[in-house]
């Protein structure tokens, strides 16, 4: 299951600050697949955790930020529309900003990506 979420409204930013993420459930994985200022590595790992979904590195260390009551480990998945606020956090330093997140989109189909890079895959 591939869920696509969206990140904006962070608190100080461009009014146009904007993140798209895609978090892979199988795979623990997430990878950014557009952006404007906002500042979001290629891909990481993602956790799940007790106020809920955290993006993580590439390390899967501290996040980088938290979307709050999105929980990819239930059965079904998060539904499309669904949406909440974002904890951004900064060198593990505590949150520097919040903003929303929603789920646009969920494709429930097994995808495997063209070649073999996408979130860090090593090509075969």
């Amino acid at each position: 299951m591939r869920i696509t979420v969206k990140l904006d409204g962070f608190e100080g930013a461009q009014s146009a600050a904007y993140a798209i993420l895609w978090l892979d459930k199988e795979t623990r994985r997430w990878s950014r697949e557009g952006h404007q200022a906002v500042e979001v590595p290629d891909w990481g790992g993602l956790r799940s955790g007790f106020n809920g979904t955290m993006i993580c590195g590439q390390q899967v260390g501290d996040p980088i930020c938290v979307l709050e009551r999105l929980d990819v480990d239930a059965p079904d998945g998060p539904c499309e529309g669904l949406a909440g606020r974002v904890l951004w956090y900064a060198d593990g330093a505590g949150v520097k900003s919040t903003g929303r997140w929603h789920v646009q989109c969920i494709d429930r189909e097994q995808i495997k990506a063209e070649h073999g890079v996408f979130a860090g895959e090593e090509r075969i």
